[in-house]
């Protein structure tokens, strides 16, 4: 089977963006889950498909639109969230809402049929191009070799952020450079799972790494195997009953979170 898999050239896309997709997922959505960012990955997750539509308008790679889309938004957010008084639930929203209105728009007014956009909102692994092989790579190794570089600020800045800021350490950058991260790692999962779907998949592994360890390179990477797993099996599921990817690689990851999650319950003291 893994033969037949790695012959046809959308397969090895496929299986090259599961562990893409799986290393970002579980370094970033670990900090995520720390920080409690969640709902924030959210709103940036929706404000990238005003980038994909404008994409298709400009005549542009979708994906790169995303990209200029979910980094602008994240900045956004963040600048506005330090320099006013509005809630960051509130700014979400506005970003989410906005973000989806401009795509809606952008795509009104693209030039003949409208594209499919269902790849786009519920991910389709199958469909990976070569060019998203491309932008993914040079975003996993940004996000890679930051992560490593600033670990140690990192951990600090997650655990403590005020104490890191007496310390004398530019949290502010920190926290800039965290949405940014995210935003990437955005992009980089867009063509696996979706927008709709991918903070389940940022969340998901995480949660289930904390369950064994509190130590945050081994959550990050457990939570990187694991990604690369739940991927693995959901593509398998996604390839031999033709459905959405996105759809099937976050129903294993969710049962395969109640299933450990009742075995550590219940069979590990």
């Amino acid at each position: 089977m893994i033969r037949a898999f790695m012959e046809y050239a959308f397969m090895r896309h496929a299986v090259f963006s599961v562990i893409l997709a799986s290393i970002v997922c579980g370094i970033i959505g670990t900090i995520i889950v720390e920080k409690k960012l969640v709902m924030m990955s959210g709103g940036i997750a929706h404000t990238a498909f005003g980038g994909i539509g404008m994409g298709y308008f400009l005549g542009i790679e979708p994906i790169i639109g995303a990209l200029i889309f979910a980094v602008m938004s994240s900045l956004g957010i963040a600048k506005i969230n330090r320099s006013t008084n509005t809630n960051s639930d509130t700014l979400i929203g506005m970003f989410w809402s906005l973000g989806m209105a401009l795509g809606i728009l952008f795509i009104a007014f693209t030039p003949g049929y409208p594209p499919d956009m269902t790849s786009y909102l519920f991910g389709n692994i199958l469909r990976v191009s070569k060019m998203d092989i491309k932008v993914m790579i040079v975003l996993d190794m940004i996000v890679v070799f930051l992560v490593i570089m600033l670990f140690n600020y990192f951990k600090a800045y997650l655990f403590d952020a005020e104490f890191t800021s007496i310390l004398g350490i530019n949290t502010v950058f920190l926290e800039y450079l965290i949405y940014v991260l995210i935003a990437c790692t955005i992009v980089v999962l867009i063509r696996v799972v979706g927008i709709i779907l991918i903070i389940a998949l940022l969340t998901v592994p995480p949660a289930i790494a904390k369950q064994f360890t509190y130590n945050l390179s081994k959550i990050m990477i457990t939570s990187s195997l694991l990604g690369v797993m739940f991927g693995f099996v959901g593509l398998v599921i996604s390839y031999y009953f033709n459905i959405a990817s996105g759809a099937s690689i976050i129903i294993v990851s969710v049962i395969g979170y109640m299933i450990i999650s009742g075995i550590k319950k219940y069979f590990i003291k």
